[in-house]
């Protein structure tokens, strides 16, 4: 969810932005823009930074397991040509 900060912030500067009759309605008004903002913002899914910087960190984890994984695929598959290559090298019993 939002910092309640950032919220508060949003909810004044839409407030300030009104007219000077709607203005002074005061801290009424600001609580329901503010209510109003969570229930919007709310509907949004968004995660935190914290959240976003450990999926980060697991994407790159993940990544460098896949690197891996496609070099060692890269030698078993370069073992397999180089043995399958020497064995249609190797003379048969029936060519001789």
């Amino acid at each position: 969810m939002l910092d309640p900060k950032k919220l508060e912030d949003i909810a004044k500067q839409i407030q300030n932005s009104l007219p000077s009759s709607i203005k002074n309605m005061g801290e009424e008004a600001e609580k329901r823009f503010r209510t109003v903002l969570q229930s919007q913002l709310g509907k949004l899914d968004m995660v935190t930074r914290e959240e976003f910087d450990v999926q980060t960190k697991v994407l790159l984890r993940t990544r460098e397991k896949l690197n891996a994984m496609e070099a060692t695929l890269a030698k078993l598959e370069q073992q397999l040509n180089g043995d399958t290559q020497a064995k249609l090298e190797q003379p048969r019993d029936y060519d001789q």
